[in-house]
């Protein structure tokens, strides 16, 4: 059973994980390739940074 904090705690990191890719997804292809990151590759970035 999913308690109330547990429920709160995946919002925040859902939050968290569209924040990042929407951020990422405005960056210019230029951008991202001087960060070293491919656009393919923003989800799981995305969700490895809300994860921490």
């Amino acid at each position: 059973m999913l308690t109330i904090s547990t429920i709160k705690s995946n919002l925040r990191r859902w939050a968290r994980v569209r924040t990042t890719i929407r951020e990422l997804s405005q960056l210019s292809d230029r951008d991202l390739s001087d960060l070293g990151i491919s656009r393919c590759d923003i989800r799981f970035i995305a969700k490895k940074h809300a994860g921490r």
